[in-house]
């Protein structure tokens, strides 16, 4: 396949699958094994991280309202029934911190599920499992009542840091979705869908872009005297390879982002559970085969 192509598919992939819960690591890798891209390949490495980024920069851009109404009523909030601690910004890096700690100290074990498929088929499995029976007990509000925290402007300090906790288990295990994560725990917290999600592409802003510059400082430096695992464009070529990669990512999860806002209005998660769970299970299936 020509690279260009080739560029424009994973693009793609990247931009449907990262802000969906369904996680686009597994979903990235899972297609870059069978259009035949090594893991070890320097220059894919880094392609894969920068292509994240293209996706992450889609966030500010689409809630740059949302982000200009916050920022301007930090630190009393829209009712003005806040404070510098519990403002949804100051929220936001708690949940950040709490993630980010744990996830840089098990950074080996992470580097290391990032390359087990077997790790990735179970995490899509189980979480779509777990998602199912969460959206299905806690997503519809009770009959003639309402959730204990409906928009985002009402999440609670304790909200944000269990949030922040669950999103650990997305790091670690490859396969298992940062917005999986924060949308469960946030509905197990007593969210409604919409502000759970929106808490999710909040939190995902920092945590994302932090670990994705991280990914790509790692990537692009070496270690103990070694050569580096990744590596930057050697011509031109691979130069338009990676801006086609960025621009399309870009884009196509601006338009995801988007419709799933609207979706999540209106319906509940219940196909991507049940997605998740089907592409486990043909993971798991193949591995078993040993093909």
């Amino acid at each position: 396949m020509h690279s260009y192509l080739l560029s424009v598919l994973l693009g793609i992939i990247e931009g449907l699958t990262e802000f969906l819960p369904v996680s686009s690591t597994a979903h990235l890798r899972i297609f870059e094994h069978f259009f035949g891209i090594s893991e070890a390949d320097p220059y894919w490495k880094m392609y894969s991280v920068v292509i994240q980024l293209g996706a992450i920069l889609c966030l500010p851009y689409y809630f740059r309202s949302r982000i200009s109404k916050f920022t301007g009523t930090f630190p009393r909030g829209e009712r003005n029934d806040r404070t510098v601690l519990n403002h949804p910004l100051t929220l936001v890096l708690i949940a950040f911190v709490i993630t980010a700690g744990p996830a840089w100290l098990l950074h080996k074990k992470i580097g290391d599920n990032l390359e087990s498929f077997k790790v990735m088929g179970w995490s899509l499995l189980i979480g779509g499992v777990l998602m199912w029976i969460v959206d299905a007990m806690f997503g519809p509000a009770p009959a003639g009542s309402r959730h204990k925290t409906e928009t985002m402007e009402e999440v609670s300090t304790l909200q944000a840091v269990w949030i922040g906790f669950c999103q650990i288990f997305s790091a670690v295990f490859p396969g298992t979705s940062r917005s999986m994560s924060t949308i469960s725990a946030g509905q197990l917290a007593g969210m409604s869908r919409p502000a759970a999600l929106e808490f999710s592409f909040f939190l995902s802003m920092p945590t994302m872009a932090a670990a994705t510059l991280y990914d790509l400082y790692k990537n692009l430096h070496a270690h103990g005297g070694g050569t580096a695992l990744g590596r930057m464009p050697a011509n031109s070529q691979e130069w338009v390879v990676l801006v086609i990669g960025f621009v399309v990512s870009f884009f196509v999860a601006l338009a995801v982002v988007a419709w799933f806002m609207n979706w999540v209005r209106r319906r509940g998660f219940a196909p991507f559970a049940i997605y998740r769970i089907v592409i486990g299970a043909a993971v798991l299936f193949w591995l078993a085969r040993g093909t």
